[in-house]
């Protein structure tokens, strides 16, 4: 079984400046760069479509998916605290009302 090999940023920028800059063709520029000419073409698309968040890495999360995140962790605290009263107000004993 085969590793699967990484890139840096820096290399994917790097890249893609051969064919949206300098103009070679995908498939030339992946050659010169042993990489798929596919792959090449999906870095540029991710690079055009992901206004400079392309390539960010592992676990580097936006503002907008780190602040997601931390509301669905509020959110289900809350949940779970709200189940807790519940309960809890279920086992207490009623009072009676005189009327």
């Amino acid at each position: 079984m085969t590793t699967r090999k990484l890139y840096s940023k820096e290399f994917k920028l790097d890249a893609i400046s051969l064919v949206l800059e300098q103009g070679y063709s995908r498939v030339h520029a992946a050659r010169s760069l042993e990489i798929n000419p596919n792959m090449l073409g999906r870095w540029i698309k991710e690079h055009e479509s992901v206004d400079g968040q392309a390539f960010r890495g592992n676990g580097k999360l936006t503002a907008e998916q780190l602040e997601i995140r931390q509301l669905r962790e509020e959110n289900c605290r809350l949940k779970m605290e709200k189940d807790i009263l519940k309960k809890r107000r279920s086992s207490l004993p009623r009072k009676r009302v005189n009327r």
